[in-house]
């Protein structure tokens, strides 16, 4: 339930320890839904920059130009000064404790850290108490909140999913269109009140039409922007009181979108969000159109919050479960 993340700030990531991981796990695609690496592609920008440590990782000696060029691809893709810097001690820790001395077993130790940055995979939370599980999705405008919104329904429905939509974000009308716009187009019903009206009203209408037609999966769209962060609490506070007073375990999961693009500026609104409100995962967007594929460590690093999706593309199936050992495998794949 929502009380529950207000006012509790995002558990800390665990202490960085060593990995047990095997490199059978780091090059492979385990956890793929596909045989392709569904991140590969949406990776290709970020990708090119790791490409140019390929000679250095090459050589039979570890030289200061490949710490220079590894930590200016790093700082190049959006990892973030704080977790760059951090992957760079750890790095030269494992060089003189494991007695490495060529690039190749730089490269090893890079990827297998990778992976322990990012955490175990964390799958979407459903309700165990309620016949109905309600997701509440935030987000700035433009972040691609909407479109990621009908993307999880899309990809719910598919799984056997009876979905239903909440155009919570009655602030811009726009927001109701273009969910509903999307709501046709997968087949999902959309619940809807007028521009201005109240978000709360919307949830409960939502909920009521959830149990009317049988779905199990509520999805509510909420306001992207309020003219102060009191604003935003308080009308999230509300929806927590319609929803508690059907729902008493509800919400299951309250999923922030961060569109990659705009890097450390989204992981410092991300933060502010972690801070006041406590989410419980976040949904990284548009990585195929930035070279800052890093940005999903910083998240991962400074937020302590799972990442819980990754928009691969344009298509409403291009939305991807988040793999840790796949995502390091497309970002140091050799093209």
């Amino acid at each position: 339930m929502l009380n529950r993340f207000f006012g509790q700030k995002p558990q800390q990531a665990e202490p960085k320890k060593d990995s047990a991981i095997t490199q059978e796990h780091i090059e492979g695609d385990s956890g793929s839904e596909k045989s392709i690496n569904p991140f590969k592609n949406s990776l290709s920008r970020t990708r090119k920059l790791f490409g140019r440590l390929g000679d250095s990782f090459k050589q039979d000696n570890i030289t200061d130009e490949l710490w220079d060029e590894l930590e200016e691809a790093l700082l190049s893709a959006d990892v973030g000064p704080s977790t760059t810097s951090w992957l760079m001690e750890r790095l030269h820790q494992r060089v003189v404790e494991e007695q490495m001395h060529t690039g190749s077993q730089v490269q090893k130790a890079l990827r297998e850290e990778l992976v322990v940055l990012l955490g175990k995979p964390s799958p979407l939370s459903f309700a165990k108490q309620s016949p109905l599980t309600v997701m509440l999705v935030i987000g700035v405008n433009g972040s691609g909140k909407t479109t990621s919104i009908a993307k999880l329904a899309n990809r719910l429905k598919k799984e056997g999913h009876n979905v239903i939509l909440a155009a919570g974000d009655t602030f811009r009308a726009a927001a109701i269109d273009q969910l509903k716009v999307w709501g046709e187009r997968i087949g999902v019903p959309v619940i809807s009140q007028n521009p201005g009206s109240d978000p709360g009203a919307v949830v409960y209408d939502a909920i009521q039409a959830a149990g009317t037609r049988g779905s199990d999966v509520l999805i509510v769209d909420t306001a992207g922007r309020l003219q102060t962060k009191y604003n935003l609490m308080e009308e999230l506070k509300k929806i927590n009181k319609v929803i508690q007073k059907q729902l008493p375990d509800g919400p299951h999961e309250l999923l922030m979108v961060i569109d990659a693009t705009t890097g450390q500026n989204a992981l410092l609104q991300a933060r502010k969000f972690a801070e006041d409100v406590g989410l419980t995962g976040v949904v990284v967007t548009k990585l195929d159109s930035t070279a800052r594929g890093g940005f999903a460590f910083a998240v991962s690093d400074d937020l302590g919050i799972p990442i819980k999706f990754i928009g691969t593309g344009e298509k409403v199936e291009d939305l991807a479960p988040f793999d840790p050992q796949s995502f390091v495998a497309a970002l140091l794949a050799q093209d």
